[in-house]
């Protein structure tokens, strides 16, 4: 065997480290809970088996603890490398997403008990609301470049509508209130951010490749607006179907730049699939609503798109995961 061939067998493997861990893995947890919730609603429209959605509700749960776990080791050793990822203009907003998983595992594990379900959401709701204030805080302050101006800042406005799309039915007295106060921020937030990331888009510098994926975050606020408006208001309307219109509308004009083969599979790539779980879930209710053949088949192929787009994404990261090139620097 030659020389060159020994150092071939004998290469170590890349170094992985929890200090690697990115925050916006748990945009995994997002896709997986949205994924349980979107064929929760395909029993209605499609008469799925239950067994689908329990199953992928109990794999979001496991990947939440999973990688809680693993960001509480890498927060406790290495501390300043978190502060560094909270305190960045772009990827300190994924921290939404942590937030988020927490809102949406409520509804999953609702199901089982309304009183954990009750307990997790109003956890949720503290931690989103609280890192709301501190993302609106640090742009206050002002002199913020406009190219950080990233998808990524949908995230926090997001989370705050997603305290209602979660907890639109929640039954204790000031829910209600808490839902109508998340539902002006969030709508704000995500009116003024989504404002300054489409200047952003058309004036400045194309996106880097790793982050063309997150370009689909900017449906977000209104397939997210829509479940949260209906589900305070507990009804469809015009404005509702404006909302799931136009969010459907920039996920197929987005598509055409985000599903490239040229764009390399990265752990950024999470970013797609809340955003199509939200567009599916607000699918499947506009369905039920107008109950056409044809909203019932777009239901359909978006749910499908969904499934196959986070079993790629999950497949593909645990052969990262398990080949040592997941968590390296």
């Amino acid at each position: 065997m030659s020389s060159a061939s020994t150092t071939a067998v004998h290469a170590p493997h890349p170094r992985s480290s929890v200090k690697h861990l990115p925050v916006n893995l748990f945009g995994a947890v997002m896709g997986l809970s949205g994924l349980s919730l979107a064929w929760r609603g395909a029993q209605k429209v499609f008469g799925a088996d239950p067994i689908i959605s329990e199953v992928i509700g109990l794999v979001a749960l496991g990947t939440f603890f999973a990688l809680a776990a693993g960001y509480l080791t890498k927060w406790r050793r290495y501390p300043a490398t978190v502060k560094a990822e909270f305190t960045h203009p772009i990827s300190g907003n994924f921290f939404g997403t942590v937030t988020i998983a927490i809102l949406l595992l409520s509804s999953v594990v609702g199901v089982y008990s309304e009183a954990v379900g009750q307990v997790v959401w109003t956890i949720g709701t503290i931690l989103t609301i609280g890192l709301t204030f501190v993302i609106a805080g640090r742009l206050f302050r002002g002199k913020e470049d406009p190219a950080h101006a990233a998808p990524a800042w949908l995230i926090p406005g997001v989370a705050t509508l997603d305290i209602a799309v979660a907890g639109g039915t929640m039954p204790m007295a000031w829910a209600h209130e808490v839902n109508m106060f998340a539902l002006s921020v969030g709508t704000m937030v995500a009116l003024v951010f989504f404002t300054m990331i489409f200047s952003r888009v058309v004036h400045h510098d194309p996106l880097p490749n790793g982050m063309v994926p997150s370009l689909i975050i900017m449906i977000a606020p209104f397939e997210v607006g829509f479940l949260a408006y209906v589900n305070v208001t507990q009804h469809v309307d015009m404005f509702a179907a404006l909302l799931f219109y136009f969010g459907l509308f920039l996920f197929v004009a987005l598509s055409f730049k985000v599903f490239r083969r040229s764009i390399p599979f990265a752990a950024s790539w999470w970013a797609i699939s809340f955003p199509m779980a939200a567009l599916s879930n607000a699918a499947l209710k506009y369905a039920m609503y107008a109950n056409t053949w044809v909203l019932t088949l777009l239901a359909g192929v978006i749910l499908f798109l969904l499934s196959v787009a986070i079993l790629v994404l999950f497949i593909r990261t645990l052969h990262r995961l398990f080949t040592h090139r997941l968590l390296v620097g």
